[in-house]
């Protein structure tokens, strides 16, 4: 995401909001929106989560607030959403293009979970199998896209073009407020 923000700066990134603790190396606001779980139920029941999910034990959402301005200054917006959010997403934003995110293989996404060293061995087990789960949804997509080890630049590109090609489209549908 980082590379394709580069690329498109009008590129609005939604930063999701959670209630895991900050590992080390992320930035608040950049990687996530750190929060309490007071102040997480608060945005909540305000109404101001466009979509949110207990995920891993640690709950996250969708800041309405950043997706409504971001559309409002006419920004393409990007959420970074589970298969479960994007169901979410398809049901209350019809007209919103929906990218599968996915590693080259099971093996290449095991070593790159392994060697962040974020997560004792259960968690990392939890992770592998729900990424195995999610896998067999990626049918519900419009687009697929394989981020391979080195490879970075073809996906950032191949993002770009899925882009473009949705910019043309004829009969785009327009989405509903936020």
């Amino acid at each position: 995401m980082r590379r394709l923000q580069q690329r498109r700066p009008s590129l609005r990134f939604v930063v999701t909001a959670t209630t895991r603790p900050m590992r080390p190396g992320e930035v608040h606001g950049v990687d996530y929106l750190f929060m309490g779980r007071p102040e997480f139920e608060a945005l909540l029941a305000g109404g101001e989560l466009l979509e949110h999910a207990l995920v891993y034990g640690e709950h996250k959402g969708i800041p309405k607030a950043q997706v409504r301005d971001a559309l409002a200054g006419g920004c393409d917006v990007v959420l970074r959403v589970d298969v479960q959010g994007a169901a979410t997403m398809r049901r209350l934003l019809p007209g919103a293009l929906h990218v599968f995110l996915v590693a080259e293989s099971e093996a290449a996404l095991v070593q790159r979970l392994v060697s962040r060293k974020t997560e004792p061995a259960d968690k990392l087990a939890l992770r592998v199998a729900t990424a195995r789960e999610e896998m067999r949804r990626m049918a519900e997509f419009d687009f697929v896209v394989v981020n391979a080890g080195g490879e970075l630049e073809r996906a950032a590109s191949q993002l770009d073009s899925i882009l473009d090609a949705e910019r043309c489209r004829l009969n785009r549908p327009s989405l509903p407020a936020v």
